[in-house]
């Protein structure tokens, strides 16, 4: 009997006391957030972050910058070993030309510069007479005579010096600090000879990581390489065609062209606004239109036929996303961001949606829609033949209404 009771209390005591995995089960229960809380968490992880990179953008954009090269650089520094040339000779032939292209760029942008600072006094009685024109136009609109006046005012050509040096030097900027470029690039170059070997050892343990980094250099080094040629050969038909048509400053305004190739979207409506203006002072409306349709063709057919065709399925990221990470990556470290935007951009998909295969469905929320494009000709096709269906579903009206009538 006494038996009986203690057998009775052991069961019930076993049943009180709860089992470990329940236990378990019950914490992740219970440490589980709300989707809301983590999606609020995930942003504000996201805004520390880029507030992180905004202070830091003197050190995060070269570095950045100096990696995209050396991404660049890599095939050249491999073909060079594998021609029988010495490791290091190949390394350092890679670096300096690289550096020698960069050296070339800033002696062509600080020249064309110069000589924008030296032309633009000479426009002075012009720029002020559509000045005066503007004011009396924006007058004529119902704008008070101060506000019109604030607007006139920032044409003024000090003022544009500023803005234009503050615009370019800013882009330039990065490139004047070759001694910290050319040093990340000789460290960079030099680690990564052991890059194949890292992520061999690497890929046993994350191989979707190793994969994505893999696609990203490939797809960086494709897109930079063919957006770089394509740019300069832009800049030189439109430093060319202003040559011919007499812009002042054309060699300025083919070196701003060249930038702004790699600004997508945007790039094309900085680059042409200073040679309509200078188009405009030197020549009147047949210049400013030949300046218009010269870009509008040059632009139309580099960026919207060459390029798609030659980059391929290097990028694909909706417009929308390439809009907003211009303008996005310029708030956080600059205009080298907004040069950089698709390279970065790449590189946030690379890590968050690439190396995570569970993810994976989202890539064509961000523009990879290469398998969305037969699911939307199904859709449109079945759209199609359910409105044909419906227009022959309907009873008829007006005249074939009266003559299927007896």
């Amino acid at each position: 009997m006494a038996l009986g009771w203690w057998r009775r209390e052991r069961a019930s005591a076993s049943e009180a006391e709860p089992h470990p995995d329940d236990a378990a089960s019950t914490a992740r229960t219970s440490v589980a957030l709300p989707r809301a809380a983590v999606i609020l968490l995930g942003f504000a992880g996201v805004v520390v972050v880029m507030f992180g990179l905004a202070a830091a953008r003197s050190v995060v954009a070269p570095a950045f910058l100096a990696l995209v090269l050396t991404i660049c650089v890599h095939p050249v520094r491999i073909g060079l070993v594998r021609r029988g040339v010495p490791v290091g000779l190949a390394t350092g032939a890679a670096i300096v030309a690289v550096f020698a292209l960069l050296a070339g760029f800033v002696a062509t942008l600080v020249f064309a510069l110069a000589q924008f600072t030296t032309l633009l006094p000479e426009y002075a009685p012009q720029i002020q007479a559509a000045g005066a024109n503007l004011s009396d136009a924006l007058e004529g609109l119902g704008i008070g005579a101060q506000q019109a006046q604030t607007i006139v005012d920032g044409l003024e050509p000090s003022r544009i010096i500023d803005v234009v040096g503050a615009v370019l030097g800013g882009v330039a900027g990065i490139t004047f600090s070759l001694v910290v470029i050319l040093t990340l690039l000789i460290l960079m170059a030099m680690d990564g000879t052991y890059a194949p070997a890292i992520l061999a050892q690497l890929r046993p343990r994350r191989a979707a990581l190793v994969d994505a980094l893999v696609l990203y250099t490939r797809n960086v080094r494709r897109y930079m390489v063919v957006t770089t040629g394509l740019g300069v050969a832009q800049g030189v038909l439109n430093w060319i065609a202003l040559l011919i048509l007499q812009v002042p400053g054309a060699l300025l305004w083919g070196v701003l062209s060249f930038i702004c190739s790699f600004i997508p979207n945007i790039g094309y409506f900085i680059a042409i606004v200073p040679p309509l203006v200078f188009g405009f002072l030197s020549g009147g409306w047949p210049v400013f239109i030949a300046v218009l349709l010269v870009y509008g063709v040059v632009n139309a057919v580099v960026q919207s036929i060459v390029q798609p065709k030659v980059v391929g399925g290097a990028v694909r990221l909706s417009e929308t996303i390439t809009f907003v990470s211009v303008l996005f990556w310029a708030l956080v470290i600059g205009p080298v961001g907004a040069v950089l935007a698709v390279p970065l951009t790449l590189l946030v998909r690379s890590i968050l949606l690439d190396a995570d295969p569970t993810l994976a469905w989202w890539r064509p929320a961000t523009g990879d829609v290469e398998e969305t494009k037969g699911i939307a000709a199904e859709l449109s096709a079945k759209a199609r033949a359910q409105a044909k269906a419906d227009r022959a579903a309907r009873p008829p009206r007006g005249r074939a209404a009266r003559a299927s009538r007896p």
